[in-house]
């Protein structure tokens, strides 16, 4: 961009879209594995309605959610490259994993396929 004296200048964007995009690259990755009867982007958020805000999802819910063919629950938070999770988020994960689920965090197709093989690998031990 150049500015009104005519110097280059570069805007920093906001949303640089990498987490979009992981999260496009980890629900086709999921829906293509074996493993994996269903999955669905989880909205979460809230808006304004006239008077009242309407909430979509609830705190710590993960991007996507669906279900393995052997009936597992799982739950998997996308995040860009250097994306943290938050605390609610590890905490709803952790509730998935202990309730005998699957639950990762995801930032590319890669850690699909690499955590599903290990929840595979790893069905009954816990």
């Amino acid at each position: 961009m150049i500015d009104l004296l005519g110097d280059t200048i570069t805007v920093k964007r906001k949303n640089d879209r990498r987490e979009a995009d992981a999260l496009a690259k980890v629900i086709l990755a999921l829906s293509g594995h074996d493993a994996v009867a269903w999955c669905e982007r989880m909205n979460s958020g809230a808006v304004k309605i006239g008077n009242r805000f309407v909430r979509f999802g609830w705190k710590g819910c993960p991007d996507v959610i669906g279900q393995l063919k052997d009936g597992r629950f799982i739950g998997v938070e996308v995040k860009a490259p250097k994306g943290k999770l938050r605390p609610e988020q590890v905490i709803f994960l952790e509730r998935i994993w202990v309730a005998g689920g699957v639950a990762f965090v995801a930032r590319n197709c890669l850690d699909v396929i690499q955590e599903l093989t290990n929840h595979n690998s790893m069905k009954g031990t816990k």
